[in-house]
């Protein structure tokens, strides 16, 4: 019997001590929500208001006498659009203009004589500060596809091509979407 009343308050000793156990952190974070609100017929759909696009490792014998890189594809989303209120939308890109070619993006980095150029869906080169050609739009959601590559940049008097340093390199380009 005494073995009985050992063995019951044990268990309820261990119970008590159980439930005032603190629990353990077993991992903990922090969730910030942002974004803003736009006079316009669409959104844009997250994550494509701040984009990185790769661009990869580009052969400086690809930028050789203007050359250019493959087209690496890049959207911008527009959902829950209302096209009673337009029918179009235009980009317009700006950003850091190139020494070599002032309707490209400069670059930024080790690497040298080499430019960035943005083309619309059909490959057409948009000059930088200057707007797309206007694209449709539809109730719902909407696609605008653009393309980017990186060209070869020609020297200061136009006719022979830049030395092209291999290294890193960014840029960054701001757009603006004007509906009509």
């Amino acid at each position: 019997m005494k073995l009985n009343k050992f063995m019951v308050a044990a268990i309820a000793l261990g119970f008590v001590s159980a439930a005032n156990a603190a629990p353990t952190d077993q991992g903990h974070g922090t969730i910030e929500f942002y974004g803003s609100i736009i006079d316009a017929p669409c959104s844009i759909a997250p994550g494509d208001d701040n984009q990185r696009i790769p661009m990869g490792q580009i052969a400086n014998v690809a930028l050789k006498d203007g050359g250019k890189s493959n087209p690496e594809n890049f959207y911008i989303h527009l959902v829950n659009c209302d096209a009673s209120t337009a029918k179009t939308v235009t980009t317009t890109f700006t950003g850091p203009t190139s020494a070599g070619n002032p309707d490209l993006l400069g670059i930024t980095g080790t690497a040298r004589g080499a430019s960035l150029a943005i083309t619309d869906g059909s490959g057409t080169l948009i000059k930088l500060g200057e707007a797309t050609a206007p694209q449709g739009i539809q109730d719902h959601n909407n696609i605008l596809n653009f393309s980017a590559y990186l060209q070869g940049d020609m020297g200061v008097d136009g006719k022979t091509a830049a030395e092209i340093v291999p290294g890193d390199f960014s840029t960054t380009t701001t757009f603006t979407l004007a509906y009509q």
